[in-house]
């Protein structure tokens, strides 16, 4: 049976980052690599499904000004995080990034790491039209995820879940832990079609890769 994204991931607040450094392909470079990617002093950041901040444990060891706007939506993972770094210009928002307002031009650089790919294409196409906007003109995002290997995995994905649903009864209101993982190059088409300019592949780690979309 699917668990709500925030019973999901309350229940394993506590196990959270030693199953995503050990477990997850990549982790034990992807969460540097991804912060060494971005501006470094006292610039703005906004964090897609920050979760307890992994990629900010990294890039506060190089840039320990920044200003960081992080957004989740489970208020445990953000208790973690706030452990974490009780000094830090930190401003934390608990809810969905579909729905929480960015503003425009208000931040130098945006990230998202491990979070995205539960998403399916019009409900990201929306959000990056969003981020779009929210970034300044010379700005980009980081993108590490999770990406389907074919387009016949991404299918299947987007089958099974829509079944599971529908035996169950769920409502397509809600979210809940399942992945959808778009094909590298679809996530990279709807990057484009939200108007950013330039998307490139940077790394890759098995079925993880970082994207950079500049404004």
């Amino acid at each position: 049976m699917l668990e709500k994204m925030n019973d999901f991931f309350t229940a394993r607040v506590d196990g959270y980052d030693e199953h995503m450094r050990t477990n997850i392909e990549g982790a034990s470079t992807f969460y540097e690599f991804t912060a060494s990617l971005l501006p470094k002093g006292e610039t703005k950041i906004l964090d897609l499904g920050c979760g307890t901040g992994l990629e900010l444990e990294e890039y506060f060891k190089v840039s320990p000004d920044a200003d960081v706007t992080g957004i989740d939506l489970t208020e445990a993972m953000l208790n973690a995080l706030k452990s974490k770094f009780p000094s830090k210009k930190l401003y934390l928002i608990c809810g969905s990034y579909f729905d929480v307002p960015f503003g425009e031009n208000a931040f130098d650089a945006a990230v998202s790491v491990e979070s995205l790919h539960h998403f399916m294409r019009d409900k990201k196409l929306g959000l990056y039209k969003k981020l779009h906007e929210a970034l300044k003109g010379n700005g980009y995002f980081i993108l590490t995820d999770y990406f389907a290997e074919s387009e016949e995995l991404e299918t299947e994905y987007f089958n099974n879940l829509a079944e599971i649903k529908r035996a169950e009864g769920l409502s397509e209101d809600e979210f809940f832990h399942y992945d959808t993982p778009l094909t590298v190059d679809h996530e990279i088409e709807i990057l484009k079609e939200a108007g950013f300019s330039k998307v490139e592949k940077l790394e890759q780690w098995e079925s993880t890769w970082t994207l950079r979309a500049t404004k």
